[in-house]
């Protein structure tokens, strides 16, 4: 088996040994440094390393390969959300919000759906109306992820940052 990129991914993110995988080819236009350290070496490629690392570090390493234009990195996402709030309910709820997402260091995601918003109704692009736990947040619904006012339903927002 001939695995990508996303395929290692998955190998490590099941906890399962690299190694231990038999007939196991690495696509050779994977690069393998950028993975922390603690796996054993693939046996078809000797000199580079995989390493497992914990979710959250893995998810702060693939947020740094998206393309974001500059201009959305450096926004004040936190500010840019406050000023979409009308009443000092939402203003409540989004501060209470925005302090889970700056907890479980969330901030580029932010920036990033507001990019990805952006380019979506830019392009009239149609996306869904919301599902699962991400409707709990209403931060969500003020950048156009999802079209759920959870404040009006009353969705616990610890429902979607858990």
């Amino acid at each position: 088996m001939i695995f990508d990129e996303d395929d290692v991914i998955d190998v490590i993110m099941q906890g399962r040994d690299i190694a231990s995988i038999q007939g196991m080819i690495v696509n050779q236009s994977v690069d393998l440094s950028k993975f922390p350290d603690h796996l054993d070496t693939v046996p078809d490629l000797q000199s580079q390393r995989f390493h497992a690392c914990s979710v959250p570090e893995f998810h702060h390493m693939r947020q740094q390969q998206w393309f974001m234009p500059q201009e959305y990195q450096d926004i004040d996402i936190a500010e840019h959300i406050l000023s979409l709030c009308q009443s000092p309910e939402q203003l409540q709820r989004v501060g209470q919000e925005l302090l889970l997402f700056q907890e479980h260091d969330l901030f580029d995601l932010l920036r990033y759906l507001r990019y990805l918003v952006t380019v979506m109704r830019d392009n009239n692009i149609i996306w869904g109306v919301g599902r699962g736990s991400s409707v709990a947040s209403y931060v969500l619904y003020l950048l156009g992820v999802h079209r759920i006012d959870s404040l009006y339903y009353d969705l616990d927002p610890r429902e979607f940052l858990r």
